[in-house]
């Protein structure tokens, strides 16, 4: 073979030279850039690298020890769990060490680690815990007769740091547990984190002050930990969920069964934890978790697979550093490291000027990211992000992809800062930098093709106008071509003009033709949001046509009785206001109606009347007799909250054809299912 390594830092082998010792240089390689990576991680709270890169790394030197066994140290990686722990804090040795787990990547590992269960204990089938994998602070903490006495952070496996006076501060933990009969000494295993959204006010917090910022939720749990002044610890916004105890002694024999002990002494455990029989029990627990990833308000990687019965998994064992009985299975990694290209600017249909990261193709999330958002010219500054950085990239779920930060340690000679144009790249006209605002913005209006296009594609949108067949592409041309100006030019095409087109033909231009007399008929909420008034989106222009009821109505309101509408701020009463000062707007919004755009012009009852108040409902799968937008806003215009998500909140799943993974999520929550003909009789309601 020509090389050991599949990594950026891989060494060339000779051929000549023996196997064995190649090995061994590759082994030492690995094991010193992955104790950096660890202290960098554990201790230093300042990772260079992404999780999954740690895991590959890790992964290779797990396959080249197996390879060569002669070579493995007890000082290994492999052999001990994360790094020494940090000054400051003084030093716990675990009584029982606190291990790692193995982690699977793909469906195939998680079969092979229940066909070994099974051939070991010779049964036909296992039940199993699948609880979610936090990512955040691993943490033992020991009762004795019912009190905290003691908290301790993993550290190496087999000591850690007692962090017991900045625990107590956590509210999530009890100091006192609850109930009788409870066992004298209890140590319970867990995780400390911070949520998405307490991440997200911490460091708004730390930015108005002019502080450092956390780069993540997890980054944020452990150095809130670790603070030397509890004081600090108490003002941070951290949750903690059990996974388990590590004496046993009084409690069932059962692993869901011992969290539900625990539950009851109040602690608190995910409630996203299930027992399951068998693998696919197993995978299918993944895949739902997986689903529900990007709707948690906090973060998880993976979930955990452990045996149920305790019994077993005594007879199953433990290897150096982790147990048999367990396994990790990690979901598709939403950071990854890439090179930055360039940064482009793109223009958006009010003028904004968005900079945006042509990246090296990785594999993110799922899907291969080639692009990602940078959002402005301050937070280019905030993240030190230059063009030929290695940066780290982010995508969770449907989110769009964005350069969470770069990294200096491996940034190339010569870089130089960003500076964003002061001309719009689009039409020449000049860029304007408003006080107050973020977000630079071309001042050429309607003049500027690029935000033509914007302005044109999102009134064609499936939330808008819902205009089939009027693509992105479609668009280019006919604002190239100097047949669209606004929105109501495109009333005016005709066939042959359409049919005339790059890769357009007679049908295509017929069937646009309908689906432009179709869209003729909408709701007032569709049409504000296609109007495309400045940060009004769907839900505020709802709010705006059932307040108002018509539209003359809207266009006359003074800024008073358009901060009257719930979630109507000044600053936005006052963009709503200035659209309709605007001639050219009015001009437009008449060309339209004349054009034979109409919705009901009916007012609206006030909200505590209207039918479906209070209650939530998920569209999925196809409907034959309206689209899912037009569903969407129907039922939002009774009072209805409609989500993308299936969650215990949900009051109805309504299923057209093909209706995907939301329906099963939906039986099992119990959550009642209807049918378009139900759909039908619900809006009829009205």
């Amino acid at each position: 073979m020509n090389t050991i390594a599949a990594t950026d830092s891989a060494i060339p082998v000779d051929s000549g030279v023996n196997e064995s010792s190649q090995a061994a240089e590759r082994i030492a390689h690995l094991r010193r850039e992955l104790d950096e990576h660890n202290y960098r991680y554990y201790v230093l709270d300042d990772p260079v690298i992404s999780d999954a890169e740690y895991d590959r790394l890790l992964k290779e030197l797990h396959e080249l020890e197996g390879q060569h066994p002669d070579l493995i140290t007890a000082d290994s990686p492999t052999q001990r769990v994360g790094a020494a722990p940090a000054e400051g804090f003084e030093t716990v040795e675990h009584r029982i060490p606190m291990l790692s787990l193995a982690n699977a990547f793909e469906a195939d590992e998680v079969r092979e680690f229940d066909r070994r269960i099974r051939d070991q204990l010779d049964l036909e089938i296992i039940e199993y815990c699948v609880e979610p994998k936090l990512d955040g602070v691993a943490i033992a903490l020991r009762y004795e007769q019912a009190e905290l006495v003691l908290a301790a952070t993993r550290g190496d496996g087999r000591r850690g740091e007692n962090v017991t006076s900045n625990v107590r501060t956590i509210r999530s933990i009890p100091l006192r547990l609850r109930g009788e009969n409870l066992p004298d000494t209890l140590e319970v295993r867990g995780e400390i984190f911070m949520t998405r959204s307490g991440f997200k006010q911490l460091n708004e917090g730390l930015a108005d002050e002019g502080l450092k910022t956390f780069v993540n939720p997890r980054n944020a749990a452990s150095g809130s930990l670790r603070q030397l002044d509890s004081a600090i610890t108490a003002g941070r916004p951290l949750h903690f969920f059990c996974y388990g105890a590590a004496t046993t002694d009084g409690l069932p024999d059962r692993h869901s069964d011992i969290l539900e002990s625990l539950k009851a002494m109040g602690l608190p455990v995910s409630p996203e934890t299930a027992t399951v029989r068998g693998v696919d029990g197993l995978l299918e627990q993944y895949q739902r978790i997986l689903d529900q990833r990007d709707g948690l308000d906090y973060d998880i990687d993976g979930v955990v697979y452990k045996v149920d019965d305790l019994d077993q998994q005594l007879e199953m064992g433990t290897v150096s550093r982790a147990p048999r009985w367990a396994l990790a299975h990690k979901f598709p990694a939403q950071e990854e490291v890439t090179r930055l290209l360039d940064i482009e600017v793109q223009v958006g249909r009010t003028g904004a000027l968005t900079p945006v990261a042509r990246l090296e193709p990785v594999f993110v999330g799922g899907v291969t990211v080639t692009n990602a958002t940078l959002h402005n010219l301050d937070e280019i500054r905030r993240k030190d992000v230059r063009p030929g950085d290695y940066v780290v990239v982010r995508r969770a779920g449907d989110v769009i992809p964005e350069v969470v930060r770069s990294i200096p340690e491996r940034r190339p000679d010569g870089t130089v800062e960003w500076i964003m144009p002061d001309q719009c790249p689009d039409c020449g006209s000049s860029v304007e930098q408003v006080e107050g605002e973020a977000v630079s913005r071309c001042t050429g209006g309607l003049v500027c093709p690029a935000q033509r296009r914007r302005a044109l594609e999102h009134f064609a949108s499936r939330q808008a106008m819902d205009i089939d067949g009027l693509g992105s592409k479609l668009i280019a041309q006919l604002v190239d071509q100097d047949l669209v100006h606004s929105p109501a030019d495109l009333y005016r095409l005709d066939r042959d003009t359409l049919a005339g087109l790059e890769r357009m033909a007679e049908k295509s231009a017929d069937n646009l033709l309908e689906s432009l007399e179709n869209s003729k008929s909408v709701t007032l909420g569709q049409l504000l949001f296609a109007l495309g008034i400045r940060e009004v989106g769907q839900v505020t222009a709802n709010q705006l046509a059932r307040h108002f009821g018509t539209l003359d109505n809207l266009a006359e309101a003074d800024l008073d009785a358009l901060e009257a509408v719930p979630d109507v701020g000044p600053v936005m009463a006052a963009h709503v206001r200035a659209f309709f000062d605007e001639p050219h707007n009015r001009e437009v919004i008449e060309q339209l109606l004349a054009a034979g755009i109409h919705y009901q012009p009916e007012e609206m009852p006030s909200s505590d009347k209207l039918p479906l108040t209070g209650n939530t409902y998920v569209l999925t799968g196809a409907l034959e007799s309206m689209t899912r937008s037009r569903a969407k806003a129907e039922l939002e215009a009774l009072g209805a909250k409609v989500t993308s998500s299936v969650s215990k909140n949900t009051t109805a799943l309504i299923a057209g054809s093909d209706p995907g993974s939301k329906l099963a999520k939906a039986e099992g929550l119990g959550i009642e299912i209807l049918d378009e003909n139900a759909l039908k009789a619900l809006l009829e309601s009205r």
